[in-house]
């Protein structure tokens, strides 16, 4: 019940940050005394910043200083010491000390500046750089003579610095205080009682240096006093402070300024001897004095940065102990030498490709060691990035988006941030951060091609692969991860699965069953790639299967019809046919159609050779020539059909031709050579026989029931029709129906049943022949009745096999 209210406050934070961002922006001050222990709380910072004890580790409150002084309690939000705090190490000679620290929040990202000021305690003594000060005075010094005594320095400021000199008690000296030009004070001993060196040759004095601090610090200095014989008038420098401008950028050696003292007496006591009083020791490494000269010289380089000004007392002493002395003052003057910095204070290197301009990608600040325009920073930007820079405040500035990102071109950036001064000549840093442009699903897959054709061959292996559709996704990870599937078809849906499949990993397509070009000649597939993101994004191609045709039939041919023994219709010749006689024609068909189907005829045995010519692609017969004395009257043929496939399959056919002017000259020829019997032959003869048999009685009986219902006798005109209708062979036949040419001719002859001798009566020519097998069968053994079928008849049909 605790949290509650800071959780609802943590969520309404961001919405009334714009309302408190006025307050905010103040900076807020704190103030500590030197040398706190670590840990020691500074303030509450969650508290003055608005935020709750939850907000703390939410936001990431957190502190960001060069030297890691300070930092903050992620449990109660206070701001704690986290390093030893010296005033006098940190800000040196400065009087005012102040820190500056930043805090910075998350959620959403802000800066909060923050002064903390640094108290001075009292934890330094006064020092003396010398424990003993060796004087010389003549003892014929006047009274009320001063003798200038060497300083004591305290580094701590205001009640706890220097404050006041003390001498042991004597009756020759006194201790006067004197205010130095730049405002600090130094010890004078002025002579109240005259020396007499017979008396007494040497004093020994202490002096005691003070500060005011509670409780309060001291320091003392041995005094030797030698007193020498009269020496009157001491040196006198030509000005009481010397003030000089000094470039730091001049070169160890060079000349800053000569000091020059003067002294009314003659010979030994005019003598004059310069030295540094009082001086600091970084100052005594910096600067060399010339003793006899009192040319004071650079002795190492110059650094604005780190020291602005130099202080230093030089004394001029003749050779009879009297000294003077002046103030030299050395004002660094600052030079554009130090490079401007880029502190990256907060950084993201991941950002997604949809992010919207505007958004923070970076906080970073800048900071110049240099002062004035030498110190004033400018920023920029490496060119064509999406990225720009707002400033914000005291050198801090924000790196935001300024344009659409897409990964898919340009992966990452790596943006240069260069930093540069207004000092002449400027100068500049640069530094560079990488930003890794995270992927979304904003890409659908593409297919290599806008649609597919794929020629099959029918007879196919089932399983086998016959395409492999290809789509690419540019995107990363599951939203470039693509996977393929079949979506639509001009198959009936139940019938696809077993035609074909595809690889939902590879694409590749897999016929499930083989192929044949007489059913299926093509169909169209759909199918579409999808990827893996959230939400999927699809595309679909179309992919057409044309089933190719093989050559696996080999021709069939119709006429002349073969026999069980590979023989073909005897066909007759007259004696005198003319070269180009139409004796037969071969008629052969394919299964397939195209170029499988283009037949071809070739003669590949003849009795007698050049006698016949077979047309290539008719299969007309024909005679070449005249029939000539010494040609045998009974010819042989042996025609090859073939196919226009690769490689063409063929069909064989026998023609048996016989010169002769009438059918009578060869039927003793053909009677002479009775082919051997064949069961199977007699087997469907007494078949048919059988069934003829059984149609004859079922016309009878409906001619006997027809006759009784009209109880009259028969006509003649019905006498005459049955008469007539005796081997008469001009009832319609149904034939079939060939695309070129015509059959060739053949005889069937007609005898009465009752009579034992082949006698012909009649001669009919048949203007057609059967087309199968099995009609040749049948007009072989049953041939030549009356289209009612009332008179059988013994039929004789001339072939080779004599039925």
């Amino acid at each position: 019940h605790e949290r509650r209210p800071a959780g609802r406050l943590q969520v309404l934070f961001p919405f009334l940050l714009p309302l408190l961002y006025p307050a905010l922006c103040e900076q807020i001050r704190y103030s500590i005394p030197e040398e706190l222990a670590k840990g020691s709380v500074v303030g509450n910072l969650a508290k003055d910043l608005g935020l709750s004890v939850v907000d703390v580790s939410a936001r990431k409150l957190r502190v960001s200083t060069e030297k890691l002084l300070f930092r903050v309690d992620p449990e109660s939000g206070d701001l704690l010491v986290n390093d030893r705090i010296d005033r006098e190490q940190i800000c040196k000679e400065r009087r005012r000390c102040e820190l500056q620290v930043e805090a910075v929040v998350e959620n959403p990202l802000n800066i909060f500046h923050i002064i903390v000021a640094i108290e001075d305690i009292n934890d330094h003594a006064p020092q003396f750089h010398k424990d003993e000060i060796n004087l010389e005075i003549s003892e014929s010094v006047p009274l009320g003579t001063g003798a200038i005594l060497e300083s004591a320095e305290d580094p701590d400021i205001s009640m706890n610095s220097l404050s006041k000199y003390q001498l042991s008690p004597n009756e020759y000296f006194s201790l006067v205080v004197k205010d130095s030009p730049d405002g600090s004070k130094y010890p004078e001993l002025v002579l109240k009682k005259t020396l007499d060196r017979e008396t007494q040759s040497s004093h020994h004095l202490v002096l005691t240096a003070f500060d005011s601090g509670d409780p309060p610090l001291f320091s003392t200095a041995q005094i030797q006093i030698l007193v020498v014989d009269a020496n009157d008038n001491p040196p006198v420098f030509s000005q009481d402070i010397y003030r000089v401008g000094l470039p730091e950028g001049v070169p160890p050696g060079t000349l800053v300024v000569k000091v020059s003292a003067t002294d009314q007496d003659e010979g030994f006591n005019a003598e004059i001897r310069y030295s540094f009083l009082g001086v600091a020791n970084k100052a005594q490494h910096v600067f060399f004095l010339d003793s006899a000269t009192g040319d004071i010289i650079t002795h190492q380089p110059l650094d604005f940065e780190e020291v602005e000004r130099y202080t230093m007392d030089v004394e001029a002493k003749d050779r009879g102990s009297l000294s003077t002395r002046c103030k030299v003052i050395v004002e660094v003057l600052d030079e554009n030498d130090n490079n401007p910095e880029i502190v990256i204070t907060s950084f993201s290197d991941q950002i997604l490709e949809d992010s919207l301009p505007g958004m923070v990608v970076a906080l970073f600040k800048t900071q110049d060691q240099d002062s004035g325009e030498n110190g004033e920073v400018t920023c920029s930007l490496s060119r064509d990035t999406p990225f720009k820079i707002h400033s914000s405040s005291n050198n801090y500035y924000k790196l935001v988006t300024d344009g659409a990102l897409d990964r898919e071109r340009t992966p990452e950036y790596n943006v240069t941030i260069t930093a540069t001064d207004r000092g002449k000549p400027p100068l500049s840093s640069s530094t560079t951060i990488t930003l890794h442009i995270t992927d979304v699903n904003d890409n659908a897959p593409v297919f290599h091609q806008a649609s597919y054709v794929v020629h099959v061959a029918e007879n196919n292996p089932p399983g086998a692969s016959i395409a492999q559709v290809s789509a690419s996704d540019p995107d990363l990870g599951p939203n470039g991860r693509v996977s393929y599937s079949i979506v639509a078809s001009d198959l009936e849906p139940r019938a696809l699965a077993s035609y074909v499949s595809v690889s939902a990993q590879s694409g590749v397509v897999f016929a499930q069953r083989a192929f044949d070009d007489e059913q299926l000649r093509a169909f169209e597939l759909t199918v579409q790639a999808r990827d893996q993101g959230s939400p999927a994004l699809s595309a679909n191609v179309s992919l057409r299967v044309l089933v190719g045709d093989r050559n696996d039939n080999a021709p069939l041919v119709l006429y002349p019809a073969l026999g069980r023994y590979g023989s073909a219709l005897f066909d007759t010749v007259p004696r005198a046919a003319q070269p180009g006689y139409l004796v037969t024609k071969l008629v052969g068909v394919d299964a397939y159609s195209g170029h499988n189907a283009w037949l071809s005829y070739q003669v590949l045995q003849a009795s007698e050779p050049g006698l016949f010519s077979v047309g290539l692609r008719t299969g007309e017969v024909r005679t070449a020539r005249a029939l000539g004395d010494r040609d045998a009257a009974r010819q042989r043929l042996l025609v090859a059909v073939r196919d226009g496939g690769q490689p063409p399959l063929s069909a064989t056919a026998t023609l048996l031709l016989v010169f002769a002017d009438s059918l009578q000259e060869v039927l003793p020829d053909v009677s002479d050579h009775p082919e051997p019997s064949d069961p199977q032959a007699e087997l469907q003869f007494y078949l048919v026989v059988a069934l003829a048999f059984i149609s004859v009685l079922f016309l009878l009986a409906l001619t006997l029931a027809i006759a009784l219902r009209l109880r009259s006798s028969s006509s003649p005109a019905a006498r005459g029709f049955f008469g007539s209708a005796l081997c008469s062979n001009s009832g319609p036949e149904i034939t079939p129906n060939y695309s070129e040419g015509t059959l060739p001719y053949a005889y069937n002859l007609c005898v009465p049943g009752d009579q034992t001798n082949p006698e012909f009566k009649f001669l009919t020519s048949a203007d057609h022949f059967p087309a199968t097998q099995d009609t040749l069968n049948k007009d072989t053994l049953g041939g030549c009745a009356s289209p009612s079928g009332l008179l059988p008849s013994h039929v004789l049909s001339l072939s080779l096999s004599n039925k």
